[in-house]
């Protein structure tokens, strides 16, 4: 699932363009029109409270229906909105979307009433100034909504992209012991690789195809056994093991950047969460010989690509 959710601006933007609009719309009215002078005031004045009207409810609208259903989100999705956003901030600053869009509705059908009964020139100019003051009013009660709608906007653009209708690998384990690479070398993907810990900002995403099918591989980042002091994308990364993945690949690591008493309460801790675990020995090619078979000969592992993907598959065909 994408969240691309459009820029959301400010709340004076919103009035600059709204009123700039209904200036240049009476503006073209005018030249056309052949009538008194009070008529052609009260129809420039309501000329311009339909502009502004019809701009405001656009745009409202348009930061309501840029958000998703959320009532309709995977279990994944919805969990994962809860942690890392107030969700009912959220819920709340749409809905203040919705009463400023009526509100704006409402002061726009009183005023053109207002202005159409009217036979006064002086009235109605200052009907059409008490307009653009409530109208002005309701955004500023809303301006607050709206930042904090961008600023969520900008948390949900980041969300990675999970199908949740295809089998689901996580390769999970601490950080820089592999696991990234190992995403590259089983899949399509091209993830920016760097050579220090903590590298994996975001949950990586790749394919695996077999006969026209697709196998999804997640890279998650390690959660240093911590797991009442996660931060946001441990967090994620989290959420990805306990809704999203079908199996694991538990990478582990003997060269030691993480002492293998840690590595092994990890993946200890990852089989509460009661699926299929796959064990994978990175970084073989600079381990000595000794080190690996002794190793293999205490755990069931897999130290070769081709293994790693036939033992995927194998669980992929009962799934």
């Amino acid at each position: 699932m994408s969240f691309e959710i459009p820029k959301i601006e400010k709340s004076t933007f919103y009035l600059d363009v709204a009123f700039s609009r209904a200036r240049k719309k009476a503006s073209e009215k005018r030249s056309g029109l052949k009538v008194d002078r009070l008529k052609k005031s009260k129809t420039l004045e309501i000329e311009k409270v339909d502009a502004i009207n019809d701009i405001l409810n656009s745009k409202l609208a348009k930061i309501i229906t840029s958000f998703p259903n959320f009532d309709n989100l995977t279990e994944f999705y919805t969990e994962l909105v809860k942690t890392v956003i107030e969700y009912k901030e959220l819920k709340k600053s749409l809905g203040a979307m919705n009463w400023g869009k009526n509100k704006i509705a409402d002061f726009s059908k009183i005023y053109k009433v207002k202005i159409k009964r009217c036979n006064d020139l002086d009235v109605i100019r200052r009907f059409g100034k008490e307009y653009y003051g409530r109208i002005s009013s309701v955004l500023k009660q809303i301006s607050k909504n709206l930042e904090f709608l961008e600023e969520s906007r900008r948390i949900m653009r980041d969300f990675p992209s999970i199908k949740d209708n295809l089998f689901t690998v996580a390769i999970t384990g601490f950080p820089n012991i592999g696991k990234t690479t190992l995403l590259s070398k089983i899949t399509s993907s091209k993830p920016e690789i760097k050579a220090y810990a903590f590298t994996t900002k975001k949950l990586n995403i790749g394919y695996m195809k077999k006969d026209y099918k697709k196998i999804q591989f997640i890279d998650t980042p390690g959660t240093l056994n911590r797991v009442n002091k996660m931060n946001n994308i441990e967090r994620i990364a989290y959420l990805a093991l306990k809704y999203c993945a079908h199996m694991m690949v538990y990478v582990y690591d003997l060269t030691e950047p993480y002492s293998l008493k840690d590595q092994k309460k990890l993946l200890k801790n990852l089989k509460d969460f009661d699926k299929p675990i796959i064990i994978y020995l990175s970084k073989t090619d600079i381990l000595d010989k000794k080190t690996v078979n002794d190793f293999k000969k205490k755990n069931k592992v897999i130290t070769d690509i081709d293994s790693l993907k036939e033992s995927v598959l194998k669980e992929f065909k009962n799934y």
